[in-house]
């Protein structure tokens, strides 16, 4: 890889660390003595898992929106194309396409982010619903969450979360995560009795599981 983009740190640790920065560019930690050749062995061996993080890095950024006429935003996997108006009632309206009102632009985030929100606790309290009364889980409540690094979470009080970024994915994505942490229900832990169990629910899971780990970051404002 560009050596300008790999920044070495040594300190008095004792052992080797990688860290993919904000900009796409490698961080290596390495102990003060330690040879130049075990450092470029080390950033070799690990060649697959700097690339993966400095590709998803990149995806997201390009992910990121401008709020602009003619920007793209997904709901329930479809792009939607923003059209910037002069004015309407509501500050943003969606009928086929987004319609955000110019003196809005910005506010434009938080307003979308709202929006994403209340569509996503009305799908996912749906969802949960529908699969729970099937399997006869029980539950105790639903929330909408910011996580930045969870699409979901159950709770030893059996709460469940969910990321409002999920309402972007197709919906047989959202019905993944959603038998996920229903699934957490039965086994606090990800052991193969638990993948069985969501297997039983969604035999073709391992498939919407690859899709949120390969598209995952293009699920963003």
């Amino acid at each position: 890889m560009d050596k300008s983009k790999i920044k070495i740190i040594r300190s008095r640790r004792r052992t080797l660390a990688l860290e993919v920065a904000k900009d796409a560019s490698l961080v290596v930690r390495a102990p003060f003595l330690l040879p130049m050749y075990h450092i470029q062995k080390f950033i070799y061996q690990k060649r697959r898992w700097i690339k993966k993080k400095q590709e998803e890095i990149l995806k997201n950024k390009m992910a990121k929106k401008s709020f602009v006429d003619g920007d793209e935003f997904l709901y329930l996997g479809k792009p939607y194309k923003l059209k910037i108006v002069d004015w309407q009632e509501r500050p943003l309206v969606f009928q086929d396409i987004f319609r955000l009102s110019r003196g809005e632009i910005g506010q434009a985030k938080d307003l979308f982010e709202e929006w994403y929100k209340k569509k996503a606790f009305e799908l996912i309290f749906e969802r949960v619903l529908y699969f729970a009364s099937i399997f006869s889980l029980k539950y105790n409540q639903i929330k909408i969450s910011k996580a930045s690094k969870r699409w979901g979470s159950c709770s030893s009080k059996k709460n469940l979360n969910f990321n409002w970024r999920l309402i972007m994915a197709p919906t047989p994505i959202i019905d993944y995560v959603v038998i996920h942490e229903l699934s957490h229900l039965v086994e606090q832990n990800h052991s193969k009795k638990f993948w069985r169990l969501v297997e039983q629910i969604m035999p073709d899971y391992k498939e919407h599981k690859k899709w949120l780990r390969d598209n995952g970051t293009q699920l963003n404002i």
